[in-house]
C-alpha cells in the first residue's frame, strides 16, 4: 500500500514538473517569436499627441510593417530626430529628390498637385486651446523646401552646403523623406525637423488595434 502511494506521489510530482517544463518552453518560444517579429517584421507604437488628428487620436495603438515599401501618402512610424528614445507618426509627402511646395492649402510635388483627400475631415474641425484658435486642423501655411532652408530650424540641422543645394533645387535631400502630420496647424514635422533619413523610418502603419471601436486596416 505504501509503495502504491509513493508511486502515485512520484507520478504526480513527475507530471507537475513535466507541465512546468512544458509551460516554460512554450513561454520561451513565445518570447522568441515576439522578439523576432518586433525586430524584423513589425513595430508596435502608441500614438502620442494630436499631430495626426483626426486620422489618429492620442493614445491610440498601431502596428507597422518594417518591410513595406515607402510610398507617398503612407503613414509611417519614425524615430524622432529631436527627442531621444521617442517616435513620431507622420505621413509621407515627398520622396527623395522631389520638389515639394505648399500653397493655398495644396501640396505640389514636382510641380503637380497631389491628392490629399485624407485632409477633408480636418477642414471640418477647428483648433482651440491646442493650436492657433480658430484655425482649421488641415490648414497648411505656404512653404517650399527652398523657403524652409532659410529658417533657423533648418540652419540648425543642415550644413551650409546642404542648405545651399536645397535653396537652389527646392528638392528633398537624397535618401530622405518629407513627412507631415494630418493636423497640419500643430504638427511638428519636416517643416521644422527636416526631411527624415530612411534609416530613421521604422515601418509603414498597417493596422490600428486600439481602441477596439476604432480598429482599422490601412
Amino acid at each position: 500500500m505504501a509503495n502504491n502511494q509513493n508511486n502515485e506521489k512520484n507520478e504526480k510530482t513527475k507530471q507537475f514538473y513535466d507541465f512546468l517544463k512544458y509551460t516554460i518552453v512554450l513561454f520561451a518560444i513565445f518570447i522568441l517569436i515576439n522578439f523576432l517579429l518586433t525586430k524584423y517584421l513589425i513595430v508596435k507604437c502608441s500614438v502620442s499627441g494630436i499631430s495626426m488628428q483626426p486620422t489618429f487620436e492620442n493614445q491610440e495603438r498601431v502596428i507597422a510593417n518594417r518591410n513595406s515599401k515607402l510610398k507617398r501618402n503612407e503613414i509611417v512610424i519614425l524615430k524622432a530626430p529631436d527627442e531621444r528614445n521617442s517616435f513620431y507618426i507622420k505621413r509621407i509627402i515627398g520622396l527623395p529628390g522631389e520638389t515639394v511646395t505648399g500653397k493655398n492649402n495644396k501640396i505640389y510635388v514636382n510641380g503637380k498637385k497631389i491628392n490629399q483627400d485624407y485632409l477633408k475631415p480636418g477642414f471640418k474641425l477647428t483648433d482651440n486651446e491646442d493650436g492657433f484658435y480658430g484655425t482649421k486642423y488641415s490648414y497648411t501655411a505656404d512653404f517650399s523646401i527652398r523657403s524652409l532652408a532659410r529658417t533657423k530650424e533648418y540652419k540648425s540641422i543642415y550644413s551650409p552646403s546642404q542648405l545651399k543645394e536645397m535653396k537652389s533645387t527646392n528638392k528633398v535631400p537624397k535618401g530622405s523623406y518629407f513627412v507631415m502630420g494630418d493636423h497640419r496647424s500643430v504638427s511638428k514635422d519636416s517643416r521644422y525637423i527636416g526631411a527624415i533619413p530612411r534609416s530613421k523610418i521604422e515601418g509603414v502603419v498597417k493596422y490600428r488595434y486600439w481602441p477596439l471601436n476604432r480598429i482599422k486596416a490601412y
